[in-house]
């Protein structure tokens, strides 16, 4: 199925994550423009390179952004805007944990570092669009939340985190019902354990680096493998769920193809969260 996207102007945030590679290149893939928006150029010029060598039709412009300081993301949008045009679509991609631990031990700068990325990044860059969506009455925000918003095991040890994404979930509800008749859709993806294919996709600032219990890409699979990795039996779909798993959802909702989809929530994530 063709949907659309091809010269697009699509800002993904948090580009040079695992999740965000994903993104990143399957945009491209489907030739829309593609601003990564990460503080990891570096990664970012990898991704140039890499839809250059897969063939993919888009384009891969990086640029350092801190989704933190609205500053910083009007300069990004602006750039954007300058070289492919008027903002389309919007991912709401940056997000993450600080570390993991029990919730009474939480202290004030993870929880001040949690809020800043995963609430006021996604507040920042969406408001940074609006103006171009709103005053040409279309446009697709598609906002990244985590199944650690819907699931309390999930939360474990991550529950300020999980509260964050919270947020998210209802501010894509609420805004969407208020951008609706204006032509804006806003949707939500909740994503499960999502994986990098291998273990040299993993960015400096990634939470793989952060957070003692989770191992590493490859060594996931190697469990998956032995039969040896926690939980599996209990995810209906027995598979690691990969980075272009939640692409292919994301360009589904941020395509005409979907343009009577709004204010929804789907989680993508094996089928460990059934609503």
């Amino acid at each position: 199925m063709d949907l659309g996207l091809r010269n697009k102007t699509v800002i993904i945030t948090g580009g040079s994550g695992g999740i965000g590679q994903g993104l990143v290149v399957e945009f491209a893939r489907e030739g829309a423009n593609v601003v990564s928006a990460s503080r990891d150029v570096a990664m970012g010029e990898k991704l140039v390179q890499q839809a250059r060598e897969q063939g993919c039709p888009g384009t891969v412009m990086p640029i350092a952004t801190d989704v933190t300081s609205r500053a910083s993301v009007d300069v990004m949008v602006k750039q954007a805007r300058e070289r492919f045009g008027p903002v389309d679509v919007l991912v709401n991609n940056a997000g993450g944990v600080k570390r993991n631990c029990a919730f009474e031990n939480l202290d004030e700068e993870t929880r001040r570092w949690e809020l800043a990325l995963n609430i006021d990044g996604v507040v920042n860059c969406t408001l940074a669009v609006a103006q171009d969506m709103l005053s040409r009455g279309q446009g697709s925000v598609v906002n990244i939340s985590s199944n650690s918003s819907l699931l309390g095991e999930a939360a474990q040890q991550v529950v300020h985190y999980g509260s964050t994404k919270g947020f998210v979930n209802s501010f894509s509800k609420t805004l969407a019902y208020e951008w609706g008749p204006r032509g804006v859709r806003v949707n939500t993806i909740a994503p499960g354990w999502i994986v990098p294919h291998k273990d040299e996709n993993i960015s400096t600032g990634s939470f793989w680096n952060r957070l003692e219990f989770v191992g590493t890409p490859e060594g996931m699979q190697a469990a998956l493998d032995a039969g040896t990795l926690p939980n599996m039996n209990h995810l209906p779909l027995k598979r690691l769920g990969r980075p272009e798993d939640i692409a292919y959802l994301a360009m589904f909702l941020a395509s005409d193809r979907s343009s009577y989809i709004t204010g929804q929530l789907v989680s993508v994530s094996g089928g460990v969260y059934m609503p």
